[in-house]
């Protein structure tokens, strides 16, 4: 039996999706069999699979929950990355509840203390089901030695845990950059971030695993920065490159000037002019 292409198409409606008022624009005969409200787990932001949340794209093309982004960029805004002791310090519990609820609704409130914005920003990592690291081998994790071994285990991370590491090492190293004003260098970053990575049940285990991811978050943090200065040189060795030769040919064009008014100088107020095609000289007596 052939099936045909489809026949009497009509636009009937434009529905879009909205994670927390569910389908917006559905014919009012489809909505006894669509529920008009997002699924639950879409309508928090802590504790629940990437899966469910609404995903945004950051400046290096990581794909992460757009509550990361709104954290992220209020605490850059409020200076957050100069503060002294950013990631280390807790904030409030009272506040941090208040603004859990906002996240919730897609809203950061407006005068937040900078450290409260930083814990959420580690509970997030902490709350997820699944830890960032946890679909790494552990055996393998556990066997790096090196920054090449931490570099090529990541490689094996799934896309979704993948972006977040990085959107994560981006933060780290971001911070790192201002350590003369916050006192937080790799080590320090690592070090508070990595209970927040992984789940083990097992506390001894949990304990020299989470030694190991020390390493790894420091290790790449340093890679990562490292990239950056080199590419930071390069820029500034083009720039540098294209200024000496925008004045090269400024130079080149003040001497040329000059031999054209002496040869008119030398030739007693006779100027000759040449023309390319057909070959006519024209002399032109002052």
């Amino acid at each position: 039996m052939d099936i045909g292409g489809p026949t009497n198409i009509q636009h009937v409606a434009h529905v879009t999706f909205d994670r927390f008022n569910g389908f917006l624009g559905l014919p009012s005969e489809f909505e006894p069999d669509v529920p008009t409200k997002a699924p639950s787990a879409s309508a928090i932001v802590f504790g629940v699979s990437t899966e469910s949340m609404q995903l945004s794209y950051d400046s290096r093309g990581n794909c992460v929950p757009v509550v990361l982004l709104l954290l992220q960029s209020r605490l850059y805004d409020q200076g957050g990355l100069q503060v002294e002791g950013i990631f280390r310090i807790t904030g409030e519990n009272s506040e941090e509840e208040y603004v859990r609820e906002q996240l919730n609704t897609g809203m950061v409130p407006d005068g937040i203390d900078v450290h409260c914005l930083a814990g959420l920003i580690k509970a997030w990592f902490r709350e997820l089901p699944r830890g960032v690291l946890d679909p790494l081998p552990a055996g393998q994790v556990m066997q790096c030695e090196s920054d090449d071994d931490f570099v090529k285990v990541v490689r094996l991370l799934p896309q979704t845990e993948a972006s977040l590491l990085n959107w994560a090492i981006n933060l780290m190293a971001d911070v790192v950059q201002f350590e003369h004003v916050n006192k937080m260098n790799s080590r320090n970053l690592a070090l508070v971030f990595a209970p927040n990575m992984s789940k083990m049940a097992d506390p001894l285990t949990a304990l020299m695993y989470a030694v190991q991811t020390m390493k790894l978050l420091k290790s790449l943090t340093e890679k990562t920065l490292g990239e950056r200065e080199v590419m930071s040189t390069h820029v500034d060795t083009r720039c540098s490159n294209e200024a000496e030769e925008g004045e090269e040919e400024e130079e080149e064009e003040e001497e040329e000037e000059e031999e054209e008014e002496e040869e008119e100088e030398e030739g007693g107020g006779v100027c000759i002019i040449k023309e390319k095609a057909p070959e006519i000289i024209r002399v032109v007596v002052d």
